[in-house]
């Protein structure tokens, strides 16, 4: 019997414990607010810029005429980017990450479209303008980069993996050969095992939170994506799943962008650079319940 326990938004936790890493929420008048989890109870993380202009984007012309921003998203993992069914309330540090850009750009919370989409259809939703950006877990790979280009790196974590309390540990990737490890379609992770772990089976599906379903099914053997995903998910069942091993990789997340937008690449890579008080807010109200300190990432 499936079970039918809502993925709900725990995993508070999440990225703040890796080793590497160092529709709305929200209001128009507060915008990145989240009540009692958002910084400083009604205070707002950031604010709306006044007349921002931006010569040489097409970008964000677009949004300009548009009167409005389209930013593409997840909304399956906890802690990061986050829809929740029942209210409506949308969270997590990726999400937080959106809305500052957004209000850099001079747009309020009433003004932001957020667009989920899965992780195969990232890079062609960035070429077609269906999006103006994406902050959604979104690895900085050279293989992306001849498509689109990142502004970033924002934030830093690793390939890890979710199992079943009670199975073996596994200490590397090799552990799960003959076995089915499950992630998304077109994530960095499956990418890495279909190309380097050819004896292990894979199944792919659009969101994480269906693979954690066929994990807690005994459908397949492990979940694999960044571990900071991960940590979300095994909080929400503490007593069914844990994360084991380590870091296999290192994932560099980015803000997917249209290729060849070098002006909003350089003003967003500017807002994290100068922005690093606003970033920490933003990490303590999505993913510093642990105390754990993490250090914001240089970009590129």
């Amino acid at each position: 019997m499936r079970r039918t326990k809502a993925l709900a938004g725990i995993g508070i936790v999440a990225a703040a414990l890796l080793a590497l890493t160092g529709c709305n929420s929200g209001s128009p008048s507060n915008p990145g607010g989240g009540g009692d989890n958002g910084g400083g109870g009604d205070k707002p993380l950031f604010e709306v810029a006044k007349d921002v202009k931006l010569d040489g984007s097409p970008t964000f012309d677009a949004m300009k005429k548009r009167d409005g921003v389209v930013i593409g998203v997840k909304e399956d993992q906890p802690g990061l980017g986050y829809l929740d069914a029942t209210t409506g309330e949308r969270t997590g540090f990726d999400v937080d990450i959106a809305r500052w850009i957004a209000a850099s750009l001079g747009f309020d919370e009433k003004q932001i479209t957020f667009k989920p989409i899965a992780s195969v259809n990232r890079e062609q939703s960035i070429v077609n303008g269906d999006i103006d950006y994406y902050v959604g877990t979104y690895s900085i790979t050279d293989k992306r980069k001849t498509q689109i280009d990142f502004a970033g790196p924002y934030f830093v974590t690793g390939q890890g993996l979710l199992i079943r309390k009670g199975d073996p540990d596994a200490d590397k990737l090799e552990d799960f050969n003959g076995k089915t490890v499950c992630s998304a379609t077109g994530s960095t992770p499956i990418q890495n095992i279909k190309a380097n772990f050819p004896q292990i089976k894979t199944q792919e599906y659009d969101l994480y939170s269906a693979c954690v379903q066929d994990l807690l099914d005994k459908k397949v053997d492990a979940v694999t994506t960044d571990q900071a995903i991960l940590i979300g998910f095994a909080a929400q069942y503490p007593d069914e799943l844990k994360v084991t091993g380590g870091l296999f990789t290192e994932e560099r997340y980015g803000v997917g962008l249209k290729k060849g937008d070098t002006a909003l690449q350089q003003h967003i890579n500017t807002l994290f650079t100068d922005g690093h008080d606003t970033w920490q807010k933003i990490f303590d109200k999505n993913l510093g319940k642990s105390g754990i300190k993490v250090e914001q990432p240089k970009v590129d």
